[in-house]
């Protein structure tokens, strides 16, 4: 199964960076998905302190300019603490040449691609992607 809280982050916050005080409502809507899964993200993106919402107020701001939030903050705000882009299947069998030594072979390899991964996210920026947008 497809991940896409990354990808949707990016939309909700796109749209705060844009649209000053959007809604869940307004969000789920672009993102053509029900505002709950809106209102979850943006929470791991306020845990995460990239954005910030008042009580009593409707819709959500930025905590800092786009410009100095990059793609790195995001994905790390939504992704799970141990979870990676990529993943080892389970109980390969031991019996196996290939079943027995397949996980530590893979980890490593796996484990340089997603460093690599991180290393451009970091050097992208939120305002990056809202510059794009626009083009």
């Amino acid at each position: 199964m497809k991940n896409s809280r990354f990808a949707v982050a990016i939309h909700i916050l796109s749209i705060a960076s844009t649209q000053s005080g959007a809604t869940s409502d307004f969000i789920a809507a672009s993102v053509n998905t029900n505002p709950v899964v809106i209102r979850r993200i943006n929470s791991l993106l306020k845990k995460a302190g990239i954005l910030k919402s008042q009580a009593g107020i409707p819709g959500i701001y930025l905590t800092r300019e786009p410009s100095e939030i990059t793609l790195l903050d995001i994905y790390k705000a939504v992704q799970g603490k141990d979870e990676t882009t990529f993943s080892i299947h389970e109980d390969p069998n031991p019996q196996c040449v290939v079943g027995n030594n397949i996980q530590a072979t893979l980890e490593d390899s796996f484990m340089r691609a997603q460093k690599a991964m991180e290393n451009e996210l970091a050097n992208q920026t939120l305002d990056d992607i809202v510059g794009d947008l626009f083009v």
